[in-house]
């Protein structure tokens, strides 16, 4: 008898289907290089760079693609549209380049004191450590509401590119208790590592100098020794064995380190993806073949996954729930009695079903009483 769990994994061809970021400090080239990445892989029109929060790097990049996030309100209405409209309006939509995850953050946290003073209206708060009891529950639920919106988003196939930045930390090795240096996030660790476990491949851009020692002539005492910078160069940090760099790749082959280019970031990630998949057994197709059966199989997915009917989306449910009490008054009987054969094709009993019945049925009764 056949065994109806466990399946061997394929390795998947596409650069852009692995949870990919970037961190490096301000003005580096990160959203620069997110950019020419996305447009080599899938044209101007595959990717929209969200411009989040008091993040301005899009500023000075001719012809980028991009989108203002100054609020949760402005994400959510965003992500949505997208989701909604996958097949349509954004056929050619690929990816989205979060620029940058530490304003995400900040725009969540206004969102979650939101939900929990919604849901706790005696016990109001106005600190994110507060909320939903402390202990960091708060935190937990901006983690929540952000990866819920970005598995969303790669459900209906669209991809996700991290920036952040980056600052130098002071770490303590938890064996020796020895302290060290590391180019890491200037978010907490919390945030931080919230995201970094979900990446496939986590690149660290930095400068890299050359800096040569002279011996310096003193007037008065000993001769000075001082460090003068002979070259520097920016490079992209994949995988560093001295972790002094909080970079990470789940691909063991990966290119140690490239210079801060888009054809070389591309180059690393695809040369990895090529060795692992030489290394899984039994392949019958060569890597292009394989490459366009992946990319039928994932447009079937797409499809399906816009056109499931059973999507909830709680809050939307309620908007439109008070929406359908505005319009049901001036409403034709015409309109009111499709109202009825949508209540009952989605077993609706009244509209306090918010967190089960699914988003379209309160979207068709919109649509119905709306003519």
């Amino acid at each position: 008898m056949a065994r109806k769990f466990g399946k061997k994994n394929k390795i998947k061809v596409n650069p852009l289907d692995y949870n990919t970021g970037i961190i490096g400090e301000s003005g580096i080239g990160k959203t620069t290089l997110a950019k020419e990445v996305c447009e080599k892989l899938v044209g101007e029109d595959g990717y929209i760079i969200l411009n989040i929060g008091k993040e301005d790097g899009i500023d000075a990049i001719p012809n980028a693609s991009y989108e203002d996030v100054p609020d949760w309100t402005t994400f959510d209405e965003i992500t949505k549209d997208i989701i909604k409209n996958r097949t349509t309006d954004y056929a050619d939509l690929k990816v989205l380049v979060y620029d940058t995850f530490d304003e995400l953050i900040k725009i969540t946290e206004p969102e979650v004191i939101r939900l929990h003073n919604k849901a706790n209206p005696e016990k109001r708060v106005n600190t994110i450590k507060a909320a939903f009891g402390g202990f960091q529950a708060g935190e937990d639920k901006v983690i929540e509401l952000i990866l819920e919106k970005m598995w969303k988003l790669k459900k209906v196939g669209i991809s996700m590119f991290i920036l952040g930045h980056t600052k130098k930390r002071t770490m303590t090795d938890v064996v020796t208790g020895l302290e060290y240096d590391m180019l890491t996030t200037n978010m907490t660790h919390k945030y931080f590592n919230a995201i970094k476990t979900k990446l496939h491949v986590l690149g660290v851009a930095s400068i890299n100098r050359s800096i040569e020692k002279k011996t310096v002539k003193q007037k008065i005492g000993p001769d000075k020794t001082v460090g003068t910078v002979v070259d520097e160069s920016r490079i992209i940090t994949f995988r560093d064995d001295n972790f002094n760099i909080d970079s990470k790749s789940r691909f063991s082959d990966i290119t140690p380190s490239i210079p801060l280019d888009p054809n070389e970031f591309i180059k690393a990630i695809e040369q990895a993806i090529h060795v692992a998949f030489d290394k899984q057994k039994n392949n019958t197709n060569n890597i292009e073949e394989e490459r366009k059966e992946q990319e039928q199989i994932k447009e079937i997915q797409i499809h399906n996954e816009v056109n499931n009917s059973s999507f909830i989306d709680k809050e939307e449910n309620e908007r439109l729930a008070e929406e359908i009490k505005t319009l049901f008054p001036n409403a034709t009987d015409e309109a009111k009695g499709e109202m009825k054969k949508i209540m009952d094709q989605f077993n609706m009993k009244d509209f306090k079903g918010v967190d089960i019945v699914p988003t379209t049925a309160f979207e068709k009764i919109v649509e119905a009483l709306s003519n």
